[in-house]
């Protein structure tokens, strides 16, 4: 699908959750949409979760970039997003790890942002898509 939209997919995960959680979540996500994973340009998250090796391992297999993003750089998203959970901010001073940092990527990458597919759970992931829109 060479004209597919560039996808970015933000995660939300708990400590520890392993490459094969997010790839499961992801690749059930992308088929359950029809969009094909060489959409994806970059993972996101927060900041907090940098070094979380499942979330490094997934970008490194994946080939693309793991960007992470601050609770202030995220608090404009706010309007834009499907949920509020309150246990995410009261962790993470963010109203939800996924989908803003999803739409965070995609207006670092792209100058625009909207969100594709909202938040998705399995587990101890959450996991949003957002494009140029």
């Amino acid at each position: 699908m060479p004209d597919s939209p560039a996808l970015y997919a933000g995660i939300g995960c708990r400590k520890g959750c392993d490459t094969r959680q997010l790839s499961a979540l992801l690749s059930r996500t992308l088929e359950r949409h029809g969009l094909p994973l060489s959409a994806i340009r970059a993972l996101a998250s927060i900041a907090g979760k940098a070094r979380e090796p499942g979330l490094l391992a997934l970008a490194e297999q994946l080939g693309v970039p793991l960007l992470v993003f601050d609770v202030a750089s995220l608090d404009g998203l706010q309007p834009l997003l499907s949920h509020r959970s309150a246990i995410a901010f009261s962790h993470t001073g963010c109203w939800g790890v996924a989908e803003s940092t999803a739409l965070a990527a995609a207006r670092r990458m792209e100058g625009r942002c909207a969100l594709r597919v909202t938040r998705q759970v399995s587990g101890p992931a959450t996991l949003a898509l957002a494009w140029r829109g």
